[in-house]
């Protein structure tokens, strides 16, 4: 038994195994959040290099001829890694083992290298009917674009998300890979679903998502807007552009967001900050929406009296929904985080104890699980084969 496998003993995905083809943060964030359940996810890398996040820094961590990236390690804990050239007759036999034992399946290549490899999804299920394939891409696997590369901050152009996203007129992308994010996280949903349709059928079959899907899947209202109501969303910057007051406002030193969602928010609301609530632009939503340029203005004439803390403790008393906007950092020492499980340590054999992001599902009942380092390149070769020869 290797040692990251020694943590996967609790979750309910104990006792299944993940072959994770995958590489960058799609497919790895998928993997990782197999792992976070409790499978087994050995992750299949190139000799010498491995996945390409491995290079992406700074920041780097580590010895200088062995330096480990950041990035690499937010999506890549509970795993083990072997390598493998796929393209050898050797690394195509320790596939076909690796299958062979497998659940899952995680690939996020172009469309058509896994067939060219010789693991078409025929193949794949000659080998084991019961595999579950997650196939992950960035524009689908048909249609007229479907062979373009799979990079985040294009498909969020490509997506619309950026033309939502900032001040009026300045396209801005969101500040974490979301598209990449959110398709690792879909890509889970259905996986999910397919092994639990398995106990029922007995045979795997293929999930299929992409970063351009997982984006308009979460277009939402600004969806609907365009589809129903004709309206082509645009950029407005920190205010939501059918709620009014909800966004962020200016307070004498510093920054404070509030969220008044119904009428009877807005009254409470409206009296911690001295405004008339029955004020005929302001008395109900569409009206505040419409006025949303004025209501900002008085808003902020208000709270330029006080500092942020002021009114945010005022709020709290009125059952107003309001909050900071915290740094990164400021983030993960904050005691409520902490609470959540959010900030886990993890021994690393070459950085030693390092503390990490930590997963965002709990189960109630189950003890809080071990988590295991992301791996070294190669650091599971041995124990993975050896787990293979057992049978």
């Amino acid at each position: 038994m290797s040692d990251t496998q020694e943590f996967a003993d609790a979750g309910p995905l104990a006792g299944y195994v993940v072959v994770d083809l995958t590489r960058a943060l799609a497919g790895p964030h998928a993997g990782m959040m197999l792992g976070d359940l409790g499978a087994r996810v050995i992750k299949v890398e190139a000799p010498g290099h491995g996945d390409e996040s491995r290079t992406w820094g700074p920041p780097f961590l580590g010895p200088d001829d062995q330096p480990v990236s950041s990035y690499f390690l937010s999506a890549n804990r509970n795993k083990e890694s072997v390598t493998a050239d796929l393209k050898s007759p050797e690394g195509k036999d320790l596939l076909v083992r690796l299958v062979e034992r497998a659940d899952v399946l995680l690939e996020n290549f172009r469309t058509g290298v896994l067939d060219r490899l010789g693991f078409s999804v025929e193949r794949l299920h000659e080998l084991n009917p019961r595999l579950v394939v997650l196939s992950i891409s960035g524009f689908g696997p048909d249609g007229p674009e479907a062979g373009r590369a799979g990079y985040d901050q294009i498909a969020q152009g490509e997506a619309g998300i950026m033309s939502i996203t900032g001040e009026p007129g300045r396209p801005t992308k969101v500040g974490v890979p979301i598209g990449d994010l959110l398709a690792g996280m879909y890509g889970v949903s259905g996986l999910l679903a397919a092994l639990l349709e398995r106990e029922r059928t007995g045979r795997g079959r293929v999930v299929r998502t992409s970063l351009l899907s997982a984006l308009v899947g979460v277009h939402a209202f600004q969806g609907t807007r365009w589809t129903v109501a004709g309206e082509v969303p645009q950029a407005i910057g920190n205010h939501h552009p059918s709620i009014a007051p909800y966004g962020l406002f200016n307070a004498s030193d510093g920054a404070l967001q509030v969220a008044v969602g119904n009428d009877a928010s807005w009254r409470a609301f409206a009296a911690v900050v001295g405004l008339d609530p029955a004020e005929p632009r302001f008395a109900t939503n569409p009206l505040r929406v419409r006025h949303r340029d004025d209501l900002v203005a008085e808003i902020e004439k208000a709270f330029a009296a006080h500092p942020r803390d002021h009114w945010l403790a005022r709020l709290a008393e009125a059952g107003v929904a309001s909050g900071k906007v915290r740094t990164i950092d400021e983030v993960y020492d904050w005691e409520q985080t902490r609470s959540q499980g959010l900030l886990i340590d993890v021994e690393h054999p070459l950085l030693g104890t390092v503390q990490l992001p930590g997963p965002a599902l709990r189960f109630d009942d189950a003890p809080p699980r071990r988590h295991a380092a992301p791996p070294l390149l190669g650091q599971h070769d041995e124990s993975v084969r050896a787990w293979l020869d057992e049978d």
